[in-house]
């Protein structure tokens, strides 16, 4: 008979494990996702190298267990979860049932209880058993059929408790973990021990004594009068202690072995969830691939030619391209779809008809658009100047409802139950397989889109019509898409020899700061090596050990920063860091980036963020750094593109605070911005209950912390880790800065209650953000939600404002018959390019034609400067 292999994991304990192990990471919904990804990753080894035919993830039920009958402030003291950890618990059962996993919990008692009584239960028929958890009170269980695996400071690093692991490392048997519970306490649960002994001295008195209760039964052979005195006082508190830090191995679960049987997971449940958390490594690393679906056939022509008469006056078209740079990507095909037919163009074909070029350019005829700026920007390289878009199924889907991935066409077609098209995994497939399909299955896929869209557009504009967004759609987003597909296709000059000699100098700057760590250092070390700096740190200059990883010390860049003032060689660590990243990163990377006409042409991903902002790639020109001057002077390299030019920056001042003051419609954010202060020195005096003269840097630096964490929904524990302060030091600031602000205290108040009502908030611009969670009964899930409510109108209103300014600037800039024309948008600030002589007016007109933009309640402000670089126009 075969043996069941019983897999139990503590899914409370493996979650936080998780969570402090990798930094805080989001995905494009503002989802923290680094605990679910870690425990993916845990789980996903353990699957691999287990391959268990029963498992279970035990939860803890509650706060309240049977323990604390016997001792009330057992686990008291213990902080309260991370809202930002909290609101993952629901996406961790989630993922489970996606594997296929049965999970449990049981109230009154704790996960560890659940897995002890499974684990004794097995062992009695002769199953093998493995516990894994980050809690080292379940080496208890270890046993001849158990082994009990227990994480170290990385995540799939696993240190295995046997009993004879436990017999090395500690010299006792598994059962005598209690007892040196017993004696020593633990403070994680608030389990008191004996004061005074620690581990050593319970190991020790255990060797020779074998229990507590041996121990307590010979106080008078021991040595030690201090010890002795301790032990008598203590007794009872040593036998309760050992009792709280004893598993429950007869716990009354109501499931069996039968329920725990592993079959294997739902890979499309799987696939499906780690594309909602933006698992994009996990998913490339996947060898599944979707099987197409079987949908209706639709009829078209493959076309060789094409004429004036198969052209009608309104038709969805559509430019396949092999990938998503559509600068760049290879042109595979073109399709239409109009009233009468479909037709799919080969490329040949449609770079060589004068009939088709004519209609695409004419401002008479109706083009319904997949996906517009791509359109625009590869029709362009085939010398076709596309007008007459009067449709985007992307932008308008997206505004419809932000959640829907925007890279996932069958996704959003089936947010209006249409399911007549296939993904464009299951066309080209995936990762090495992905290639590209025959003729007949390519044009089958392109008219497909075409085809959708001309289905679809009518029901999509009457939703947004019904829901007061057509005007955020028609006036707003598409009328933006075509300019930033002009400033894509009209792109940034660049000067490559300027970031050549950035990068050479950046070289020597890296040597010096190196040379700088290995005198400091006192030997040669190499910097790129974190297991050589782990070594150097904290064996031989003996700093305190603040995290370990599976391979030695960690050496993270927040772990650094917290030693930065305990020995003069971290800041060079750190700065050596930063100034390799600049020159890979930056230097290397935007000089692979510019193109033959010696410019950079990014793309901006307009229909991604459900908070309404932009976002650029390939390269991101939003994200360049300017902390660093090093990093600045990157932006030396951004120049005009024709002589006697200059580049033009014009950048909104605090607007998302600007935003929140308009929104919470609170007294002392509005008079200090109509009295055009600096808001932050405003806060601090307030919360301080300070004059203008006694406002600190510190403080200065903790009310402009608190102010941009309203604006993004921080918790005391984010605002804990920006401050460097305690999480409960952190709360009482937030409470302090909303006693301060009542107008703000009552903005977050009503716009959770309004969410609740109408299921979504908006942004003074009605873009939407619908919020399905912020009724829910789960606790993380809604909290969650509720935070998102706060802070999605201000960002979004913030991204709205900044968008109108460039439709706007736009019309101006025609309206003037300037030559000046904005290159890029960089999150609030705008940079534009013009010949010195429109300087003067253009100096008035930026600024008026932003600060105009919208009407608030309070002023929005405008600084501008220019430049012969976009580094001089700061």
């Amino acid at each position: 008979m075969t043996k069941n292999k019983l897999v139990l994991l503590d899914g409370n304990s493996l979650a936080y494990r998780a969570f402090f192990a990798l930094p805080l990471l989001t995905n494009d919904k503002g989802i923290h996702t680094n605990a679910v990804y870690g425990f993916t990753l845990m789980l996903q080894k353990i699957l691999e190298d287990e391959k268990p035919t029963h498992l279970l993830v035990a939860f803890d039920a509650g706060k309240t267990t049977f323990r604390h009958e016997t001792f009330q402030e057992y686990k008291g003291g213990r902080q309260k979860t991370p809202p930002e950890l909290s609101e993952q618990f629901p996406y961790i059962r989630k993922l489970l049932k996606a594997y296929g996993i049965r999970e449990y919990e049981l109230p009154n008692y704790e996960a560890d209880d659940i897995i002890g009584t499974f684990s004794k239960q097995s062992e009695q028929q002769g199953d093998t058993v493995i516990i894994v958890s980050g809690d080292k009170d379940l080496t208890q269980l270890a046993s001849n059929t158990t082994s009990v695996y227990i994480t170290k400071k990385g995540l799939t690093d696993l240190e295995v408790y046997t009993p004879e692991h436990v017999k090395e490392k500690y010299g006792l048997t598994p059962q005598q973990i209690i007892d040196m519970k017993g004696l020593m306490g633990d403070s994680s649960d608030n389990i008191p021990g004996v004061p005074g002994v620690g581990e050593k001295t319970a190991i020790k008195l255990l060797v020779e004594y074998q229990s507590v209760e041996n121990v307590l039964e010979n106080i008078d052979s021991i040595s030690g009068a201090k010890l002795k005195e301790r032990l008598t006082e203590n007794k009872e508190q040593a036998i309760m202690s050992k009792q709280l830090a004893t598993i429950e191995t007869n716990a009354p679960i109501e499931i069996n072995m039968e329920d725990l049987q592993y079959s294997g997971a739902n890979e499309d449940d799987v696939i499906d969830i780690w594309k909602e958390l933006s698992f994009n490594s996990l998913l490339e690393k996947s060898e599944y691939v979707q099987e197409s679906q079987p949908i209706e056939e639709i009829s078209y022509e493959i076309v060789s030619s094409l004429t004036k008469d198969l052209l009608e006056k309104e038709m969805a078209i559509h430019i396949e391209m092999y990938d998503e740079h559509y600068h760049s990507a290879e042109i595979l095909g073109f399709g239409l779809t109009g009233e009468r037919q479909s037709y799919f163009i080969t490329p040949d074909i449609l770079s060589s008809s004068p009939d088709l070029k004519e209609w695409l350019e004419s401002s008479d005829t109706k083009k319904l658009a997949v996906d517009s700026k791509a359109t625009i920007a590869a029709l362009h390289r085939l010398g076709i100047d596309v007008k007459g878009i009067t449709f985007d199924f992307i932008l308008a889907s997206y505004i419809a409802n932000p959640g829907i991935s925007s890279a996932d066409l069958q996704s959003l077609a089936q947010e209006f139950q249409y399911r007549n098209i296939n993904s464009e995994d299951q066309v080209y497939g995936k990762g090495a397989k992905k290639a590209i399909p025959s003729q007949t299955d390519l044009a089958d896929h392109v008219i497909r889109k075409t085809y959708m869209v001309w289905q679809l557009k009518d029901a999509i504009q009457a939703k947004l019509r019904e829901n007061n967004q057509y005007e955020l759609y028609a006036e707003l987003e598409l009328p933006l898409a075509l300019i930033l597909g002009d400033m894509e296709a009209e792109g940034i000059k660049v000067d490559r020899k300027t970031l050549v000699d950035l990068g050479e100098e950046l070289t020597r700057r890296i040597s010096e700061v190196e040379e700088k760590i290995n005198t400091l250092a006192g030997e040669k070390v190499n910097s790129n090596s974190p297991k050589q700096l782990g070594v150097l740190l904290f064996e031989k200059l003996g700093l305190p050990v603040l995290k370990k990883t599976k391979t030695g010390y960690s050496t993270a860049a927040d772990v650094l920063e917290k030693l930065e003032g305990q020995h003069e060689i971290i800041a060079p660590i750190l700065l050596y860091r930063q100034l390799v990243k600049l020159n890979s990163t930056y230097i290397e990377g935007l000089l692979k980036e510019i193109g033959t006409d010696e410019k950079i042409h990014t793309r901006y991903q307009q229909a991604l963020t459900q908070t309404g902002r932009l976002s650029s790639i390939q390269p991101n020109l939003q994200n360049i750094p300017i902390r660093l001057e090093e990093g600045r002077k990157i932006r030396k390299a951004f120049i005009p593109s024709q002589k006697d030019w200059v580049l033009f920056a014009a950048d909104y001042s605090q607007i998302e605070l600007r935003v929140l003051a308009h929104m919470s419609g609170d007294a002392s954010l509005i008079e200090a911005f109509q009295q055009d202060m600096d808001v932050h020195t405003k806060t601090a005096m307030d919360v301080f209950h300070v004059s203008q003269e006694d406002v600190t840097s510190e403080m200065r630096r903790a009310a402009k912390a608190v102010n941009f964490g309203i604006v993004y929904g921080i918790s005391d524990y984010g605002l804990s880790q920006n401050l460097s302060i305690t999480r409960k030091e952190a709360a009482e600031f937030i409470e302090r800065y909303l006693e301060t602000f009542p107008g703000v205290k009552q903005y977050m108040h009503d716009i959770v209650q309004d969410a609740k009502q109408k299921g979504y908030v908006q942004t003074i611009m009605n873009r939407r953000r619908y919020l399905p969670d912020i009724t829910s009964s789960n606790f993380n899930l809604r909290n969650f939600a509720e935070r998102t409510a706060m802070n999605t109108p201000i960002q979004g209103s913030a991204a709205d404002i900044i968008k109108k300014a460039m439709i706007d600037m736009d019309h101006r800039l025609k309206a003037e018959n300037l030559q000046a024309k904005m290159l890029l948008q960089v999150h609030d600030e705008l940079i534009l390019e013009a010949p010195k002589e429109e300087l003067e007016l253009l100096q008035k007109l930026v600024p008026e034609v932003m600060e105009h933009a919208v009407k608030l309640n309070v002023p929005l402000k405008v600084d501008a400067a220019f430049g012969n670089t976009w580094y001089e126009t700061k």
